[in-house]
């Protein structure tokens, strides 16, 4: 990501915050219109998730800017995931139903330039959780060590 889509991602992302719960409702809403069957893989109510997605988007979205600082997290995001049973053809799904909750909650301010700074931004998430949840245990415990 260029720094200036960092900027973009950090400065909308202030305008969601106030309504970042609910907008986490609206993307689950959405998610769950275009994929139902992603419904089965959620233990939690509704609004435990919501809120569980609204703290994950907090913390990558405050350090885009400095990514090695996270990326463990994001790692353990990615195996944890993949226990369960998220596969990588729910990223693409889960990305547009980003997409698409943003340009509600953002409204003209999601700009094309903001849209793909966006895009940026989850792309190297979900790459960064995939890559993870690819990779066996064994690997994991040599990287450990």
């Amino acid at each position: 990501m260029t720094a200036e889509q960092i900027a973009l991602v950090q400065h909308s992302f202030q305008a969601v915050q106030p309504v970042l719960e609910q907008a986490a409702s609206m993307f689950y809403d959405r998610l769950f219109e275009l994929d139902p069957s992603l419904q089965r893989l959620f233990r939690s109510s509704r609004r435990e998730q919501a809120g569980k997605l609204a703290q994950a988007l907090t913390v990558v979205v405050t350090a885009l800017d400095r990514p090695e600082q996270i990326r463990g997290a994001v790692e353990s995001l990615g195996r944890r995931h993949a226990g369960y049973g998220v596969r990588d053809e729910h990223y693409s799904t889960v990305g547009e139903a980003l997409t698409w909750t943003l340009a509600r909650g953002l409204g003209d301010a999601f700009t094309p330039a903001v849209r793909e700074a966006w895009g940026a931004a989850y792309g190297w998430l979900a790459f960064t959780m995939r890559r993870a949840a690819a990779k066996s245990p064994m690997e994991f415990s040599c990287v450990v060590r």
